[in-house]
């Protein structure tokens, strides 16, 4: 090897230690800024800032730490980082805060150019709430809608403050966004908007999923039921119907044989789980088996149902073994609204298959009644032990003679 080539040699080699030098060096550099940093007080923070100027992390951090110099600790954050839109926000809140709305806007406007997601928008639509410029608002507020967050419900409310128009909120912000829909029908039933709820809930019928949003709508409606709004109620009822969401009969009540499981929904059968009883549906209708230490009062199964006003039949038909005539299980059908009882069976007991009518008179005042079975002990009987199987029972209007 000539000297040229060895000196050569020794220079490559001392080049490469000095830049593993300083390779090591910046690697210490980061490693102590980071363990100044986590332990976050104004002085750590600041010492990390020393090792690491450019790192825009702890620059907003130290000016959250101290408020007095948070300007100027933003506007290094945004030198460091120009496409540090969270730091550009919290900038702009502090130009808001000085009243110089010229600089907060372009602040929200860099944020938004660079970074597309939900925060800067959602942040333009704030600022332009306070500044009552209600078209950009509602432009904004849109633009947020269309990159949502895990949660949108404060989006939701701002635009309640604005217009509380749930139909128009509906309109301008949902864009058939099944996750969007989702939290705005929680959003409408916390504010009692039943009506408004059930028509946006059949927009999450069309664009949602059955696994994963039925739950919501049988909650949705079991609520609905709870507030007397029947409409709204078979609004949603028969979206899901027509969607296939749903196996329901045409009949009045649904599921008028007893031969599926009940849903967990209002218009669908509920089954007491009351100690001292046993009750479940199959191929054969109801059956309830009664141990004798049930209590002296309780609804065996019970249905909300929706007639028009009008006189209709009720028909049933049942068999029981071991109870006593007049022992005290009745069908009864009551107005939601009032608690007006229209409808008093015979007791039900008879060893063979007996089928049963009595009329049911259904006011003008009336529309959401419930069909309720129930069991009283009769005054001088004791509490009854046997079997109870209801094999269906129907509502239909009485054809005048």
């Amino acid at each position: 090897m000539t000297p040229f080539l060895r000196k050569m040699q020794v220079a490559l080699g001392i080049l490469v230690s000095c830049m593993c030098c300083i390779g090591a060096y910046q690697a210490w550099q980061m490693a102590r800024a980071d363990i100044l940093a986590r332990q976050d007080t104004p002085d750590s923070l600041r010492a990390a800032i020393r090792l690491q100027p450019d790192a825009p992390e702890y620059y907003m951090r130290l000016s959250q730490l101290d408020p007095k110099n948070a300007r100027n600790l933003l506007e290094s954050a945004v030198k460091a980082d120009l496409y540090n839109a969270p730091a550009d926000i919290e900038l702009a809140l502090q130009y808001e805060a000085l009243d110089d709305t010229k600089r907060a806007e372009q602040l929200l406007m860099e944020a938004a150019s660079v970074d597309h997601t939900y925060l800067p928008r959602w942040s333009l639509a704030n600022f332009y709430f306070r500044r009552e410029n209600w078209p950009q608002f509602w432009e904004w507020a849109r633009r947020a809608s269309e990159m949502p967050a895990d949660n949108v419900m404060p989006l939701f409310a701002l635009c309640w403050h604005a217009s509380a128009d749930p139909y128009a909120l509906a309109q301008a912000l949902l864009h058939n966004n099944p996750a969007l829909i989702r939290q705005y029908i929680t959003f409408l039933a916390d504010k009692h908007e039943y009506a408004a709820a059930a028509h946006v809930a059949t927009q999450l019928v069309r664009y949602g999923d059955r696994d994963t949003d039925q739950s919501q709508l049988f909650s949705l409606i079991n609520q609905i039921v709870a507030s007397l709004d029947p409409a709204s109620a078979k609004t949603v009822w028969r979206s899901i119907i027509e969607h296939g969401w749903v196996v329901a009969d045409q009949t009045t009540p649904n599921n008028s044989k007893f031969d599926r499981d009940p849903l967990p929904v209002s218009f669908d059968w509920w089954l007491t789980t009351i100690p001292g009883i046993h009750s479940e549906t199959g191929s054969t209708g109801l059956s309830t088996e009664f141990s004798g230490d049930e209590p002296e009062a309780f609804m065996i199964a019970d249905q909300a149902v929706v007639l028009a006003p009008g006189d209709y039949n009720v028909r049933y038909a049942y068999q029981t073994s071991g109870i006593a005539p007049d022992t005290g299980i009745q069908w009864e059908i009551y107005d939601a609204r009032t608690g007006n009882r229209l409808l008093m069976s015979p007791n039900l007991a008879s060893d063979s298959l007996t089928e049963a009518s009595v009329p049911l008179s259904v006011p003008p005042s009336a529309s959401l009644l419930h069909v309720s079975l129930y069991y009283r002990r009769s005054l001088g009987t004791t509490r009854i032990s046997g079997g109870l199987v209801v094999r269906s029972i129907q509502i239909s209007p009485r054809i005048q003679p």
